[in-house]
């Protein structure tokens, strides 16, 4: 009886090509996974990334006085008035907020929002259950140390809102403007003492006062920058002659390739695009994702 010392040579060559399939469809697996591993890795990222970048902006721009609301094709490049703000080149949002954290207080309000017109005179306003000391202390908290209430303006809700009265053509020298500085040599409690910059009483006489404002001591700018960062300016004063360049800033995020805004009425839309390099995208490189938010 014979028996079988080796494998023939067709049986090895089909074993051969066997393994070179399984082999061929195994790697061809093992690298799908893994493009899909970093595919969603990116995904979940930008997905996260621009998602927190819109949702910081709208927390921010849900506190600003809507006039005030400006864009420019540069940080020293002239003001357009959101409304106006058609088309591309757009890069940068700006605006006056209102202090959400002083109105908010602790236990209580810092500053009330009102004013008593039948308690103070032409040269100083009457607002009761406010307390400027406090005021004053939470801004040099939130400014590190640069700015105080005297630095800070009022926005009479009513009043004129011309977009040219909020300092971003220079400082405000008088109480004729949309805002109305706050610069007192001495600090009164329940009460907002406003002076000229010369240092004397700058008197209110002529000029409408409503019953209700709000407190600003920062204005805000969203700038996408030319390294494609998206960045947060804060803690500078139009009305008191500073500039974006002033400002503190904070990168929200980076890789952004698209930030573009529009207003409808009192309504901004504000679309914030980012990307990633890692995976293939279109024709123009590289895969991105877009968020949008609309804030009223």
């Amino acid at each position: 009886m014979k028996t079988r010392s080796a494998f023939t040579m067709i049986e090895l060559i089909f074993v051969i090509v066997v393994m070179g399939i399984i082999g061929k469809f195994g790697v061809e697996f093992l690298a799908q996974a893994y493009k899909s591993f970093i595919y969603s890795n990116v995904n979940n990222a930008l997905q996260s990334q621009s998602a927190a970048a819109v949702e910081l902006i709208a927390s921010r721009l849900q506190y600003r006085i809507k006039d005030s609301v400006i864009a420019r094709k540069g940080t020293t490049s002239a003001i357009t008035g959101i409304g106006s703000a058609a088309g591309t080149g757009f890069t940068v949002l700006e605006w006056v907020s209102m202090d959400i954290d002083g109105y908010r207080g602790t236990t209580a309000a810092n500053w009330s929002g009102i004013i008593d017109l039948d308690v103070g005179n032409s040269a100083v306003l009457n607002s009761p259950a406010t307390d400027t000391s406090n005021i004053s202390s939470l801004i040099s908290t939130l400014s590190y140390g640069t700015k105080t209430v005297n630095n800070s303006a009022l926005y009479f809700i009513g009043s004129n809102s011309d977009i040219n009265g909020y300092g971003y053509n220079g400082a405000i020298d008088s109480q004729l403007l949309t805002l109305h500085p706050i610069k007192s040599t001495a600090i009164t409690t329940n009460f907002i003492p406003r002076v000229g910059s010369t240092g004397n009483i700058n008197s209110l006489t002529g000029i409408d006062i409503y019953e209700y404002y709000k407190l600003v001591w920062t204005a805000y700018a969203i700038v996408h920058e030319a390294d494609n960062s998206l960045t947060l300016r804060y803690n500078y004063q139009p009305w008191n002659g500073d500039v974006i360049a002033d400002a503190k800033s904070s990168i929200i995020m980076e890789n952004v390739s698209t930030f573009q805004f529009m207003a409808v009425g009192s309504i901004i839309k504000i679309q914030v695009c980012t990307k990633s390099d890692i995976i293939d995208g279109d024709s123009t490189g590289g895969y991105s994702i877009c968020k949008e938010k609309t804030i009223f």
